[in-house]
């Protein structure tokens, strides 16, 4: 499994993955999950990948050099490389998924393997704003908007909370990027199908490049020091609120409190009573 976050502000994008892989216990491998497109001054894109990774590494490879019928062009097809905006590059990464759908799905059935792929795609090309898309195993793909400003592909349920609490269309970038890897550290915490080294770029609004690019691994002081700090802050916020009072004790704010709209659990006691 992996994880692989995505996130889209005003002041820029960040990207972060991880690059374990793993198909039993004892058969765990490093892969990166990330590839960055970059043409300066023209276009800057990241891709990011979860799922299948015979699927995935095809798809990476296709997407080099797929390409899409221009209906306004006949004499010049749409690639990544070409393409006018990110709405299009994303097509054309839904035509590469789609392309090696119809080359490997029947195999892989056969074989009892689902056509299992998630991405996550963004970036900016001039002339237009900075776009963020997840894109599905059909090659179809949503968009990121200011109340939804991030993508989680993989093992995302134990990074979302902070993501959630914390990211904003207006938050800084570098707040941005603490905050993805404080979504990544409690994703490693609790599962071992995600590990380090880390891959994280940075990119700032109408740059169209960026050398913000890090892998992380177990050595990084940066990285270390978060790991430490977030967990000794949680613990300290975690001690902080008040234990439960059950037996009347003194206190301002009362668990033992009747609920105001739901009655409360009942007890089953004999074998002749009812639920309901």
């Amino acid at each position: 499994m992996t994880y692989c976050v995505a996130i889209k502000l005003n002041a820029g994008l960040v990207f972060l993955s991880d690059s374990r892989t793993n198909a039993g216990l004892d058969q765990i491998s490093t892969f990166r999950k990330m590839i960055v497109y970059e043409k300066p001054d023209d276009r800057f894109m990241v891709l990011l990948s979860a799922g299948n990774l015979s699927i995935s590494q095809s798809i990476r490879e296709i997407l080099q050099v797929e390409k899409l019928k221009d209906p306004h062009d006949d004499t010049q097809a749409i690639t990544i490389w070409n393409a006018k905006s990110m709405f299009d590059a994303a097509r054309v990464l839904g035509a590469a998924i789609r392309h090696v759908y119809e080359r490997d799905a029947a195999a892989l059935k056969q074989a009892g393997v689902d056509f299992n792929v998630s991405l996550i795609f963004g970036g900016q090309i001039k002339g237009e704003g900075m776009r963020l898309f997840q894109v599905y195993s059909a090659g179809n793909f949503i968009e990121a908007t200011p109340e939804t400003p991030y993508f989680q592909v993989g093992e995302s349920k134990y990074g979302k909370p902070v993501l959630d609490r914390v990211i904003t269309p207006a938050t800084p970038l570098d707040e941005a990027a603490k905050c993805a890897l404080v979504s990544m550290d409690s994703t490693l915490k609790s599962n071992l199908s995600v590990g380090l080294p880390l891959d994280m770029v940075v990119y700032e609004v109408d740059t169209f490049q960026t050398d913000k690019v890090v892998c992380i691994d177990e050595h990084n002081p940066y990285f270390k020091m978060m790991h430490n700090s977030w967990g000794v802050k949680l613990r300290e916020v975690f001690d902080s609120i008040e234990d439960p009072t059950w037996d009347g004790g003194k206190t301002d704010v009362p668990l033992m409190q009747a609920a105001s709209r739901n009655l409360p659990l009942k007890k089953i006691t004999t074998p002749q009573e009812k639920l309901i």
